[in-house]
């Protein structure tokens, strides 16, 4: 039988049954403990052999790929919610709504969603599809005359990194702060509150190589 056929046959029970362990615990693990959580504790947790992790996700994104389909799904399907909404500024508000809080319930995919992972067209694939919907959300609302026209999309990738760290700062204590900061900050985005910034935003080259680095460097 050739490669490409042994390829396509189904996981026997037993193997599809060890995979979905693995997926189980990888979820409650990264989710728990960030992108950067024991593979050795994900497997013991499954109940299987390191070796075994490693034949059914050679890579570790390929773990977490799996293990944050659900989640990304969850995001997706916001995120379509909101970019056909009528109004264009309630539309980025449920975008950003909806974005930050997956990222809220899941610290795995905080950091999924924070950072890039050349390399892995897969990840790179979803990342350029997050950022696209991101500019249409906030272009729709620029357009309407509802948001200030110097908001980049790195103005709302560093409010990602900045929620990021208040999840992690309050979510033992206060689980739902970060919506008071996300709301204060959509205040700042109006229109008829800009005025002008010292600072210039980030360039899109910038901002790629910032997120490499927060996943180089851990």
């Amino acid at each position: 039988m050739g490669d490409v056929e042994q390829m396509r046959r189904p996981l026997r029970r037993d193997a599809r049954e060890r995979r979905d362990k693995l997926i189980d615990a990888a979820q409650l693990e990264f989710a728990a403990r960030g992108v950067d959580a024991s593979l050795e504790k994900i497997a013991r947790d499954a109940g299987v052999a390191i070796g075994t992790l490693y034949r059914h996700f050679p890579t570790r994104l390929d773990l977490l790929m799996a293990a944050f389909e659900p989640r990304l799904q969850e995001f997706l399907d916001g995120a379509n919610k909101a970019l056909e909404m009528a109004d264009p500024w309630e539309g980025f508000v449920c975008y950003l709504e909806n974005l930050f809080a997956v990222q809220a319930g899941d610290r795995g995919f905080n950091d999924f969603l924070s950072r890039r992972f050349p390399g892995n067209a897969e990840t790179e694939h979803i990342h350029d599809r997050v950022c696209q919907q991101i500019e249409d959300v906030l272009t729709r609302a620029q357009e309407a005359g509802e948001a200030r026209l110097d908001i980049t999309q790195a103005d709302i990738v560093n409010l990602i990194w900045s929620n990021g760290r208040i999840i992690d700062a309050t979510s033992a204590t206060a689980p739902t702060a970060w919506r008071r900061q996300l709301y204060l900050m959509l205040d700042a985005y109006r229109a008829e509150r800009a005025h002008q910034i010292p600072e210039p935003p980030m360039t899109d080259e910038q901002l790629y190589d910032a997120m490499v680095h927060l996943s180089e460097a851990k």
